[in-house]
């Protein structure tokens, strides 16, 4: 029964194929547009996902609140402090730093090149990953001995000194106001994930790590500690701890205290990005309601069409549910197909966008299934009245309808 109700259907399509694929096309772009929508959406939380999986998941922050009315001088953090942190949680931080940046030009003969360093503690190597290709990464004795060493990027040597065999080479430039030579000690490459390509762009600084205690000096102070814990430890308790005991070192109440970790930023950016998703995608599947008065509008006109159609099959013994069953099943089938060519649809337009952004397109599968599941229960309900009507016409004067 249901294999011929579905050949009539589609009988009943093929004989007015344009009108059927007009009486689709909302339900075409409604789905098209909410796939498209929800591949974008996943898309983008997976390319931060990467973003941040090269900051590292186990790196906090902790600081006194940038938006107080009386931020003092003794709200900054010291070397001596750091050492003390690090001293105190040795058994659940590996690594801290200040996360101090240099954003300076790097000069070699005539050539001149912008280079944005960051400063780095001893152990920095231990709790992210430098692929170094030549030479070593910043040591112990590089640090305490605040020595003018850095490690390169390969495109930026190459750009610097014309090639990447460059340890051992010297550039000047200017740190806290004097102008320097350092060496090179390292050179390494690192394969940017497609969204931090695309956020820097293409004309960004080139990337380089010198000791922190270069721009840092002994009686400096700076804003913030970062750190990195150790495999296996509680985040969350850890900045709680980290909080609480920031509060008691700068001698303040701990709501004046910001502490904050890379996971809670990502997760953050992921309920943004989540409800920025869902908020369009609800605009967009308004195109299904839309799509699904036009299938009702379409199944009307079909219904007074073979009026006729309808008493000669109740005269030959069909019964009311079997003309129901009829005209619902086309309006699912007319509604269904729709969906399926709105899927292909969304899923090419997204696929094209991540190959010429070069960008990893996620389309989840349950979207998919939910999308078709979706489009059918579209085209079901607002055929059934249709379905109804032509099911509960009397066969008499059916008949006698020209």
């Amino acid at each position: 029964m249901l294999i011929e109700n579905m050949s009539m259907a589609l009988q009943a399509i093929k004989a007015n194929k344009m009108r059927s694929f007009l009486t689709m096309l909302g339900i075409i772009i409604g789905i098209g547009a909410v796939i498209a929508i929800a591949a974008v959406g996943d898309s983008m939380r997976n390319l931060f996902t990467d973003a941040y999986k090269d900051v590292g998941f186990n790196r906090a922050a902790v600081s006194v609140s940038w938006d107080l009315d009386d931020l003092r001088e003794s709200d900054n953090f010291t070397r001596s402090e750091m050492e003390r942190v690090k001293e105190v949680y040795s058994d659940r931080i590996q690594y801290v730093d200040s996360d101090t940046s240099l954003g300076v030009d790097a000069i070699n003969g005539r050539r001149k090149v912008m280079f944005g360093f960051q400063g780095v503690n001893e152990g920095y190597s231990d709790v992210q990953t430098v692929n170094i290709t030549r030479g070593r990464f910043l040591n112990e004795s590089d640090v305490k001995g605040a020595a003018n060493h850095v490690v390169l990027e390969d495109k930026g040597a190459i750009q610097l000194f014309g090639t990447d065999d460059c340890v051992g080479k010297t550039f000047r430039m200017t740190v806290n106001k004097v102008t320097q030579e350092f060496r090179v000690v390292g050179v390494y490459h690192k394969d940017l994930s497609p969204m931090v390509a695309l956020l820097l762009g293409s004309g960004q600084r080139q990337a380089g790590f010198i000791p922190e205690t270069v721009l840092i000096k002994s009686n400096d102070s700076f804003e913030q500690l970062h750190f990195y814990a150790k495999d296996g430890v509680n985040m969350k308790q850890l900045v709680a701890d980290m909080k609480r005991y920031a509060a008691k070192l700068k001698n303040r109440s701990e709501s004046e205290i910001t502490a904050v970790s890379v996971v809670d930023q990502m997760g953050s950016a992921d309920a943004q990005l989540g409800a920025m998703s869902a908020a369009v995608g609800g605009i967009a599947a308004i195109s299904l309601l839309v799509g699904g008065i036009g299938i009702m509008n379409i199944m009307m006109v079909s219904v007074t069409e073979r009026t006729r159609e309808i008493g000669i099959r109740k005269a030959l013994g069909a019964r009311t549910r079997d003309i129901l069953i009829q005209f619902l099943t086309e309006s699912a089938l007319m509604s269904a197909s729709g969906g399926i060519i709105g899927i292909i649809l969304g899923i090419s337009l997204v696929k094209v966008g991540g190959v010429l952004l070069n960008m990893t397109v996620v389309v989840n599968p349950a979207v998919v299934i939910l999308a078709v599941g979706f489009s059918a229960l579209v085209g079901i309900f607002f055929g059934l009245y249709p379905a109804s009507k032509a099911a509960k016409s009397d066969p008499i004067d059916a008949l006698r309808y020209e």
